[in-house]
């Protein structure tokens, strides 16, 4: 069985396709990732095929945030049509043979279209609870699109998801159905819905990102994919740790933040008395060149984690369940779409501390350390770690194979 796993976005949004991948060669099938070119090297170093989609996705990171003004309406419409019409070369270039697609994010509007066409499986993957529709929960916070008023504050779930599949059905649909009708297949009408199918796949730990009602077999919760890894930590990195108390982690991953919130970080760490551990991330962030700071590159941090005496991140989906899966407590400071739902469900949990949305300030993180840096906390952290599940990337394998999607 030959699969192709498909997603476009961050390290966040690949390393579970990668997990995946490596849970069906185990199984021995045939896994060929389509991503974004920047983790090319990694992947195929690890053994698989890639099919490379789209620009780098750091340099467009980048030069996103270096725009001095938002795209016009008529500059996105020509990057949605630019972004459309390349997924449907690409992946349909990539899915040659293949007997399954599974799609993972909500950017993948042309898979499922590729899958009709070659009369192949299909099966939508999202990483948190809150991107699936439920009138359990509203749908993740963005920003109103040029010319859209913003929810009422009155909204209920129901008329969020509303406007997030209109919203979804404005950006998308003609771009979809225009690349559709050469291929002989009927328009689409709802793309959200279309994309996700009627039974999406949830790659989340039901410990820490539960699917609200599970009563609902309509979402099939797997467990997180988790890529094991089995890599040393660094001579510098073990010896700064052997050095002294366990110290703070702080890590941004691909999320572009001030250069100078690195100074913050290192503040905040001094002030509970605690070193720290500063990840670059694509932001390049830097620590003090002093013996209570070290700043680190690509590390094994699911190693790293158990070492540390809190985390400090962002609040992406993996970097929050390795986080848990580590039994360490936790400081989240979420910039966008579905971190502020994992900030929540960490201090739900009791395993930390849900800190303020944007950029921190020394007092505020000081603040969000000291709750986080009880005992109790820490207790309800290992707590919680123990009942993580490690299985998810192979019990979603397994089903593939079998045919249940």
């Amino acid at each position: 069985m030959r699969i192709l796993l498909s997603t476009i976005g961050s390290r966040g949004d690949v390393q579970p396709l990668v997990a995946l991948a490596h849970q069906l060669r185990t199984l021995r099938h045939e896994a060929r990732l389509c991503v974004p070119p920047d983790f090319r090297e990694w992947i195929e170093g690890l053994g698989f095929p890639v099919v490379p989609i789209g620009p780098d996705v750091r340099q467009a990171s980048m030069a996103r945030s270096r725009a001095t003004a938002p795209p016009s309406q008529e500059q996105l419409r020509q990057i949605i049509d630019a972004t459309v019409a390349t997924q449907f070369e690409t992946i349909g270039a990539a899915a040659k043979g293949c007997d399954v697609i599974v799609s993972a994010t909500a950017l993948q509007v042309a898979a499922r279209s590729i899958a009709e066409t070659m009369e192949i499986g299909y099966v939508f993957a999202a990483y948190c609870p809150v991107v699936l529709p439920s009138p359990h929960h509203a749908p993740p916070a963005l920003p109103p699109a040029p010319g859209e008023e913003p929810a009422s504050p009155a909204a209920d779930n129901r008329e969020l998801w509303a406007r997030n599949a209109a919203r979804t059905n404005a950006t998308f649909r003609d771009a979809l159905n225009a690349h559709r009708a050469p291929l002989r297949l009927t328009p689409i009408d709802d793309v959200r819905r279309y994309m996700f199918t009627d039974r999406p796949w949830l790659p989340a730990d039901p410990t820490l990102a539960p699917w609200p009602d599970p009563g609902d077999q309509a979402v099939f919760q797997t467990g997180a994919w988790i890529l094991p890894d089995e890599r040393p930590l660094s001579r510098q990195l073990t010896a700064f740790l052997e050095a002294g108390e366990p110290p703070l982690y702080f890590g941004f991953s691909s999320m572009r933040v001030e250069q100078n919130l690195g100074q913050t970080l290192i503040d905040a760490a001094r002030a509970v008395g605690r070193r720290a551990i500063v990840s670059r991330g694509w932001a390049d962030l830097s620590a003090i060149d002093e013996p209570d700071c070290l700043t680190i590159g690509e590390e094994n941090l699911q190693e790293l984690f158990t070492r540390v005496a809190a985390i400090v991140h962002h609040g992406g989906a993996g970097t929050t369940t390795i986080a848990a899966l580590a039994g360490t407590p936790q400081v989240v400071v979420p910039q966008m779409y579905d971190q502020h739902y994992f900030a929540r469900r960490i201090q739900e949990l009791g395993i930390g501390t849900a800190h303020a949305a944007g950029a921190p300030t020394t007092e505020s993180l000081t603040v969000a350390l000291e709750r986080t840096l009880q005992r109790p906390v820490a207790a309800r952290a290992r707590a919680i770690g123990a009942d993580v599940r490690r299985d998810g990337a192979q019990a979603a394998a397994e089903r593939l194979v079998r045919g249940q999607l």
